[in-house]
């Protein structure tokens, strides 16, 4: 019985959607219609519920696969801006042995939350 309760999920799991890549901020990100994403911070000067357009789409997944070289043409990714800010506090400790050296460094992350709303 517990196997076939498994393979149900396997198999429920699998089931194509569509979802596409995206490259924003330096680095690739998978996203589909609905996703709430945690981006690197756009630039420019943004507010809440703005519409966004990602154009550099690497690749889209759906009834075909279309894969760009670099990017796929006509392609494009809309979001709305759901909040900006910035991520947890990173506490980087930098320590000299025998020499009485330490210093103490804190950062925090610049994010954008987006909601992506539509694959073209």
């Amino acid at each position: 019985m517990l196997i076939f309760s498994t393979i149900d999920r396997v198999m429920s799991e699998t089931k194509t959607t569509e979802f596409a890549i995206i490259e924003t901020g330096g680095k690739q990100y998978k996203v589909a219609a609905g996703d709430v994403v945690s981006l690197e911070k756009l630039p420019g000067e943004n507010k809440e519920g703005d519409k966004i357009t990602f154009d550099k789409v690497l690749l889209v997944e759906g009834k075909d696969t279309k894969i760009g070289s670099p990017y796929v043409d006509g392609a494009k990714v809309e979001a709305e801006l759901v909040e900006e800010g910035k991520g947890k506090k990173l506490n980087i400790l930098r320590f000299r042995a025998k020499s009485r050296y330490t210093r103490r460094i804190g950062h925090r992350q610049h994010f954008s939350k987006v909601k992506i709303t539509k694959i073209a």
